[in-house]
């Protein structure tokens, strides 16, 4: 390997490691470095020690000493390059007005997320775009997953969203034709029947070694074939693709294209018991629903060739195929594996809970579709790594429901304090400080809720002003606080609290969801609660109403007697 490229793996890995806080990773430093140096793909075994190696010395470097060479020794890659606003989606490679089509794919096994929102925005605004056609495909070929609950969520997201489709269909509707593609790969050689236990195959893949099932003839392939129809158990037989097990790419060792599953589809039953992987479905299923652009994530990027090949070898069209980085927030993961076992194991209430990153839980919220639109958008398509921070997010969204958000007093920890010599009975509130969105008349008594962090250290003789209201004096602190009239002069040097009458308050919990796991664990104190006296103008509002608590922050009402933050 030479010196040169050692240098550039070496300035790849300090560059990153100064914008993650002095650490990086073997698999961002192989992307980048192959992103950089294509030609070096066919080299990845014998690049990938040296990565490692330098990785591991990087890491064991101060930040400073990072910096330090990171200056001396790489200096543009300091440069910063000016930022450019990003303007919608950059033009499609060989898209024709009128004929884009694509699709979303998503399988029924989970409720939507942020993920799968970035993806059906991104498919949806390029047919947009190119005044072409959105198809929303289930990709529902594992029945031991996918349940009918699921599928009716998806589509309650996306319609959430506001995402357009111009068809619905399933993967699983055309069985028929995937099995005749399935024999087809068989009798014209490209594809066998294995026999070989799990152990076998995983480790003659790592070997780059052929079983003895690869040289079995066509009669013996068919036989199987019809076999894991009616003869074999689940993981007794599966059908490979005949790739090359001497390949770089690991996804080209004969990859399995059809397995056994003996389970209840939730749109089928138990008609079938043969299903197709997901890499064989999606090529035929592309092909025949005319897609010209397919979209998914770069962790498939790899299984581009297999797609292609399957392609290839059955003489059928094919698609472009593009990658985009997955989209998640820091300490809020979408994977299932992770959600799932939140879910039944009680640690959160449900795919709702305010904490999740699932798209029932952002409405929940009080994330506007908007803000989830604007945001995907903005991170335009790229295949870099995007693990945002949700206060990205929160910043679309405070400038969407700003102007909607109705405001309102709200006092925690509540001390009563009662007013004197005031002749003002009733008082009529802006609901918006500067948009016309009504107004609400409150009547007053004298007799108040404050927050006890506001008068916590006031004194006999202190003033302040009531928000909005008039001006007292405070003539006794006890158990509650007792002040006087003392005019409604502005005064700009006066504390100004807000308040709640007593006979006009609310008793509320606000729910204050926090990052979900802290260094990969999960966070039990993720979720607050607190409580608190909001006006009795709340119980008028309807569910789902954005609301500003004055001085606390913006949040949804979830109901008469529950609120959820949604951020500052």
């Amino acid at each position: 390997m030479d010196d040169d490229l050692r240098k550039a793996i070496r300035g790849i890995a300090l560059q990153n490691a100064s914008e993650h806080e002095g650490k990086t990773r073997n698999e961002t430093v192989i992307s980048k470095i192959l992103g950089a140096r294509p030609d070096l793909r066919s080299k990845t075994k014998e690049i990938i020690p040296i990565i490692s190696e330098v990785v591991t010395e990087i890491n064991r470097l101060s930040v400073a000493e990072q910096k330090s060479e990171l200056e001396s020794n790489f200096p543009e890659l300091l440069v910063t390059k000016p930022k450019q606003e990003r303007v919608g989606l950059p033009p499609l490679e060989g898209a024709e007005n009128g004929k884009v089509v694509t699709r979303f794919p998503p399988e029924p096994n989970g409720y939507p997320h942020i993920g799968h929102a970035k993806a059906a925005i991104i498919d949806e605004e390029y047919a947009k775009m190119y005044n072409g056609k959105l198809i929303l495909r289930f990709d529902d070929t594992n029945p031991e997953n996918e349940r009918l609950e699921y599928y009716a969520a998806i589509k309650v997201g996306l319609d959430w969203l506001g995402v357009k489709y111009d068809r619905v269909k399933n993967t699983s509707d055309d069985m028929e034709l995937i099995h005749k593609k399935g024999i087809q790969m068989i009798e014209s050689n490209h594809a066998y029947v294995c026999t070989c236990n799990q152990e076998t195959i995983s480790n003659n893949r790592r070997e780059m070694k052929p079983c003895k099932c690869r040289s079995g003839n066509l009669d013996q392939n068919t036989k199987r074939w019809h076999d894991m129809f009616e003869k074999y158990n689940p993981g007794e037989a599966i059908v490979r693709f005949r790739g090359n097990m001497e390949s770089d790419n690991t996804v080209m060792r004969d990859p399995a294209l059809f397995r056994i599953i003996e389970g209840s589809h939730p749109l089928l039953m138990e008609k079938y018991r043969v299903w197709p992987n997901y890499d064989f479905a999606v090529a035929i299923e592309d092909s025949i629903d005319g897609v010209t652009h397919a979209f998914r994530t770069k962790e498939y990027e790899l299984r581009n060739e297999l797609y292609y090949a399957i392609l290839d070898r059955l003489e059928m069209r094919k698609p472009k195929m593009f990658e985009f980085s997955r989209l998640e927030f820091e300490g809020m993961p979408v994977s299932k594996r992770v959600l799932k076992p939140l879910v039944e194991e009680g640690q959160v209430s449900g795919y709702d809970d305010p904490r999740l990153p699932t798209l029932e839980a952002m409405r929940r919220r009080g994330i506007v579709p908007e803000a989830i639109r604007k945001f995907v958008l903005s991170l335009g398509f790229t295949k870099s790594d995007t693990l945002a921070p949700f206060d990205t997010l929160e910043s679309f969204n405070r400038k969407i429901i700003d102007g909607i958000s109705i405001r309102l007093f709200m006092v925690t920890e509540p001390v009563k304090l009662v007013v004197k010599n005031s002749n003002v009975t009733s008082v009529e509130l802006a609901n918006h400080p500067q948009k016309d969105i009504g107004k609400r008349r409150v009547e007053v008594d004298g007799v108040f809720y404050v927050s006890g962090n506001d008068v916590k250290d006031l004194q006999v003789g202190d003033q302040l002003r009531l928000i909005e209201l008039y001006n007292v004096k405070i003539t006794k602190i006890g158990s509650d606080i007792e002040t006087e009239y003392s005019g409604n002069d502005f005064k700009t040097e006066l504390p100004k609290i807000q308040w709640i009458t007593q006979k006009d308050s609310t008793k509320i919990n606000i729910l204050i969801p926090k990052t979900l796991f802290v260094n990969e664990k999960f966070n039990e104190n993720s979720l607050e609660t607190i409580q608190a006296f909001t006006e009795k103008h709340y119980l008028e509002l309807n569910e789902g109403a954005e609301i500003q608590f004055i001085r606390f922050g913006y949040c949804r009402k979830d109901s008469a007697i529950q609120a959820i933050y949604t951020h500052k």
